[in-house]
């Protein structure tokens, strides 16, 4: 049986912590070494590899030093440099993490905030680094909307019970934006307001499922009529194709 724990790094980072009953444990996107060495020191757990999404500082900053603890091997995107990589993957790829209990991932090619931008998904969850957030995606550091948005298409057509694992805590941030786009979404409402009671709380907001994001988020519904009509009154004029409307979207987020 995997755990899926948080770590919290940095202002809203989460570095993933997949574990074993046995104290075998491998990190997803460690941005500093510190938080992870005292969360498996504390838990007598070991260190047993590192999975990389894409090559920020606040997502590969720690991988140097946690890969010296041991013979660590580091997954990563091929076409972008990470730290310490030992293996270089790209889509159609697969991770079999033997000590996990043999847990097998697929490796996804999402280009749009990076341009090697890579996901994992298996064992039911999907590590999706900064390509999809809870009610949100990330910003088009490197790539263009074209590209971003085909590489939401194929996430999204993952199962719909998949837990989606990301790299930040801006959910509620991220919904008081949706509610701009679709105002009249009652499942929106319905998750925004608990969301807004889970952060009050101090509580974390993920995992969130597939479910829910194409129930809420705004940046996989281009083809609902309501986002696709608010997004022409926004930018005032027409969407004629589902890449026009997600830019539309992606560029009024940016400056909401």
């Amino acid at each position: 049986m995997i755990e899926v724990t948080a770590i919290p790094a940095f202002r809203d980072n989460y570095i993933w912590a997949l574990s074993n009953e046995h104290g075998e444990v491998v990190v997803v996107d460690p941005g500093e070494a510190q938080p992870v060495a005292e969360h498996i020191d504390q838990r007598g757990q070991r260190l047993v590899g590192i999975l990389v999404t894409h090559h920020h500082p606040d997502h590969v900053g720690g991988v140097t030093a946690l890969a010296s603890r041991g013979d660590v091997p580091v997954w990563g995107p091929a076409r972008e440099r990470v730290p310490g990589r030992t293996v270089a993957l790209t889509e159609g790829d697969q991770v079999t993490i033997e000590a996990l209990d043999g847990l097998t991932l697929d490796v996804l090619d999402v280009p749009g905030h990076t341009a090697g931008h890579i996901a994992f998904y298996g064992g039911g969850m999907l590590l999706a680094g900064d390509a999809l957030f809870a009610g949100g995606c990330g910003r088009l550091f490197e790539g263009t909307p074209a590209q971003m948005r085909a590489s939401l298409a194929k996430l999204r057509e993952l199962p719909p019970e998949t837990q989606l694992y990301c790299g930040h805590e801006y959910t509620q941030a991220n919904l008081t934006f949706a509610m701009a786009v679709e105002p009249d979404n009652e499942a929106l409402r319905e998750r925004y307001d608990r969301v807004a009671e889970w952060r009050a709380e101090g509580r974390y907001t993920l995992p969130s499922t597939l479910a829910t994001e194409l129930a809420t988020n705004p940046f996989l519904r281009w083809d609902q009529p309501a986002v696709q009509a608010n997004a022409a009154t926004h930018a005032g004029n027409a969407a004629s194709s589902p890449d026009d409307v997600f830019a539309i979207v992606r560029s009024w987020k940016d400056s909401f």
